[in-house]
């Protein structure tokens, strides 16, 4: 069989409770406008925290009869009302499971666990302290606000600690903390479960500890951690141990110190501390725990009557205005406060059942009482509608579940100047307020643990900079992460992002890949060092092209410049300088203007250059077939044909670039496919098929008077002009055949840079191989400049 279950030690604080629950019993029984002339009683029985000895008081009660009595009938009418307790969550639950079908109401003090607001489990049950839905959400919202999201979770293995864990962990991992580790434990367990624990704490990695245990379990696991000299962790109490000051004495803080948590908000009841320090177990004959106590804290033994041989018997005349422990302690009256409050909840809900006059008006159709047969569901009933204010001006009301307001103060564990702790109120919690509003920190420094002033790490991993983002480490929990730059294009601009942002795509990503900033725009410009070099060469193309015409204008009377139609030669000296020119178009910003004019004016006057030296070639074949006899051919190719020759190939190009120009014509483009983090800015040909034509026709023109002049190369003559330009076309011609690869391969701006160096490279062409054998004549050996010399007729 097992032994009968007994307790063992007194707690001071628990019978601060009972006696706060007599104060308010005689405070009531003496007012004249609660009750009047009616007195009411009570019994009150320890239970030592044990769900056995709670049923078997809640029982007792129910019976309405002594301990002692077991073999009265149990038909007796029930005496007892209501029930106040427990100061736990599990033997509350014991007793209001056990009361709850004979509807007799049960008032908790200290009983947090949200499971008890549950009215379909516990239709009775009402409580004057927050329940743990709020307090476990605050917790995590109070963790998270630190910036800790890698903690350590203990709790009691009871309705409690695993209830109220299990919401904490619910709602931090939404707010984006990571348990390393939730170990529950008991005072009853084995020490060697408890030093498992222990080492569980020690070796883990966070430095964040949330406790929501029972403040007896604390205690046993203080004792461990003090002997073995854990410190430095920042712990995070539950309202049940964290204004405990028996925790805070000796060791405790040395382990604990700089602790915060949640705790009921302070009270004062006045005339509570004189009541407590006048009691005497002389007054109270029966109260056997008032005897317990009374030995316990004086050391001495309180004789009975049958008693003469009593080793150190009480005087009587001892004083407990010089004792200073939790039971004379008025400073903290959390929970005493709602002791009181709960007997006055009673009191107020009988006094509205014997005050009920009107049957109809009152909530729910509640009956009134008769003052002789008063029924435990009436007061439970009236119970639910109770709405008060005490005299300290806190206002009491349960909601629907039969719970208060959930409202909290936020302490934080200090060393005082006398040497104890002290709990300083830092903050204030409401849940009543809207989301993300709940907090309210005031002003005062806190201590954290190591007496430390600055916040603690206590993280899986740092936190990600902008400009990457967190990827979770595999087989690992979400807090624990490594950071992964962004990609080109992407960015993050905030801490620990998830996923990079990608840029718009006339945007790309900085260096840190922390914002988005408008893309590099490429042109070819005149400034920069290719666009200088390019606009040089074409100045100076132009500047000798000039030099040549004066040149050959100077000397326009002499043979080698009236060989070959000296004409045909002054227009293509003046097509080679628009040649220089156009390719000035090309350098600078692309505009509307400037795209129409770069592609229809290099066609234009290469078709004029090519024309010329075509004109020239044809001229030096009918020049050599014409010194045969009876060959007129000359005066079928004369001045004017030339002329017109010139003019119809030519306008043949103006036509196209005409046609080109009205269906669709070239357009200033922002390229973004070439380079993702540059814009470039180009000149599309608008139609296609246009921009070939132009091309096909220069290059038609351009094989023809190679070939032309590849035929009269070898003709006999001092100065076969055919040579020169067979040379100047055969480098014309491998110009713009290697142009067509590089002009598609070449990247961005080095594309127009490309196309302009094929057309500075087949002007200077022509210009130097054409025209610098004549200056070099002309200038240099001005004795082969004689008309014999050219016809051959020299020895």
């Amino acid at each position: 069989m097992p032994e009968v279950v007994k307790c063992k030690d007194l707690n001071f604080r628990d019978f601060q409770f009972a006696q706060t629950m007599i104060f308010a019993i005689e405070e009531i029984n003496n007012r004249s406008d609660i009750l009047p002339g009616i007195s009411i009683g009570y019994n009150i029985f320890d239970s030592c925290g044990s769900i056995t000895l709670s049923i078997k008081s809640a029982m007792t009660l129910m019976k309405g009869q002594e301990e002692e009595q077991s073999n009265i009938s149990c038909k007796k009418q029930n005496t007892v009302h209501a029930i106040i307790g427990e100061s736990a969550s599990t033997p509350t639950i014991a007793i209001s499971s056990t009361t709850g079908p004979f509807h007799i109401p049960v008032i908790s003090h200290f009983a947090t666990c949200a499971c008890l607001s549950n009215r379909n489990e516990f239709p009775a049950f009402f409580r004057t302290i927050p329940s743990d839905y709020y307090q476990s959400r605050a917790l995590a919202q109070l963790v998270r606000q630190f910036g800790w999201t890698w903690v350590g979770a203990i709790r009691s293995d009871n309705d409690y600690g695993n209830n109220g864990m299990a919401t904490f962990v619910q709602v931090a991992q939404q707010e984006g903390v990571c348990i390393e580790y939730s170990e529950a434990f008991s005072r009853n367990e084995p020490r060697d479960k408890i030093l498992a624990l222990v080492e569980v704490i020690k070796k883990s990695l966070s430095k964040v500890v949330v406790s929501f245990t029972y403040h007896l379990d604390m205690a046993v696991l203080l004792k461990e951690l003090s002997l073995q000299n854990i410190t430095g962790l920042q712990w995070i109490g539950s309202e049940s141990w964290i204004t405990d000051k028996y925790l805070a004495s000796g060791d405790g803080f040395k382990v604990l110190g700089g602790a915060i948590g949640f705790s009921i908000p302070n009270a004062e009841i006045l005339g509570l501390k004189e009541f407590l320090l006048k009691v005497h177990p002389s007054d109270s004959p029966g109260n056997t725990f008032l005897k317990e106590f009374w030995e316990t804290v004086f050391k001495c033994t309180l004789p009975n009557k049958n008693e003469t041989d009593v080793i150190n018997p009480c005087s009587g005349s001892e004083d407990l205005g010089e004792i200073k422990n939790q039971f004379t302690d008025v400073s903290d009256l959390q929970i005493s406060n709602n002791v009181y409050k709960a007997v006055y909840a009673i009191a107020y809900s009988l006094h509205h059942l014997f005050s009920c006059k009107n049957y109809d008006t009152r909530p729910d159709n509640m009956t009134c009482a008769n003052q002789t047969s008063i029924q435990s569901w009436q007061v439970s009933q009236s119970l639910q509608t109770v709405n008060f204010t005490t005299a300290n001006g806190e206002s009491v009301y349960f909601d629907k579940n039969g719970d208060p307001a959930g409202i909290y103060e936020l302490v934080n564990w200090h060393w005082s100047k006398d040497g104890g702790t002290e709990f300083i109120t830092i903050g204030y919690y409401d849940a009543s307020l809207p989301k993300g509003q709940e907090f309210k920190m005031n002003n005062k420094s806190m201590v954290w643990a190591g007496n430390q002033k600055l916040v603690p790490k206590s993280v899986c991993s740092e936190s990600c900079p902008p400009g990457t983002r967190k990827a979770v480490q595999k087989g690992k929990p979400v807090c624990c992460f490594d950071c992964l730059p962004c990609a080109e294009g992407e960015i993050s601009n905030q801490t620990d992002a998830i996923d990079c942002i990608k840029c718009p795509i006339e945007y790309w990503s900085n260096k840190k890949r922390s914002q988005c900033v408008f893309k590099e725009i490429e042109f070819l410009q005149f400034t920069e060092i290719m666009g200088i070099l390019l606009v040089i060469l074409s100045l100076l193309g132009i500047f000798l092209t000039i030099i040549i015409a004066t040149i050959f204008y100077y000397y326009r009377h002499t043979p080698v410049v009236k060989a070959n139609n000296s004409e045909l030669s002054f227009l293509l000296l003046f097509s080679l300088a628009l040649c220089f020119l156009c390719s000035l178009t090309f350098i600078g910003q692309p505009s509307e203007w400037s795209c129409k004019l770069r592609h229809t004016s290099f066609g234009i006057t290469f078709v004029l250059c090519i024309s010329c030296v075509l004109g020239k070639t044809i001229v030096v074949l009918m020049a050599f077939r014409a010194t045969l006899p009876g060959n007129n051919l000359m005066k079928l190719f004369g001045q004017t044909q030339q002329r017109l020759s010139v003019f119809i190939l030519t306008l043949a190009q103006i036509i196209i670039c005409a046609v080109w120009l009205i269906s669709s014509p070239p357009i200033p483009i922002q390229n973004m496919k070439y380079y993702k983090e540059k814009i470039i800015l180009e000149c599309h040909v608008g139609s296609d098929v246009a921009f070939y034509a132009v091309l096909g026709y220069i290059g038609g023109l351009s094989l023809l008077c190679f070939v032309l002049a590849f035929l009269a190369r070898k003709l006999p003559d001092n100065f076969n002009e055919a040579k020169y330009i067979t040379f100047s076309m055969l480098i014309f011609c491998a110009v713009w055949i290697t142009f067509i690869p590089a002009y598609i391969s070449s990247p961005g701006k080095f594309t127009v840079a490309v196309e302009i160096f094929a057309i500075l490279a087949s002007s200077y062409s022509l210009l130097f191989c054409i025209f610098s054998p004549k200056c070099y004549i002309i200038l240099l050996q001005p004795e082969k400049n004689t008309k014999k010399h050219l016809m051959g007729k020299t020895p």
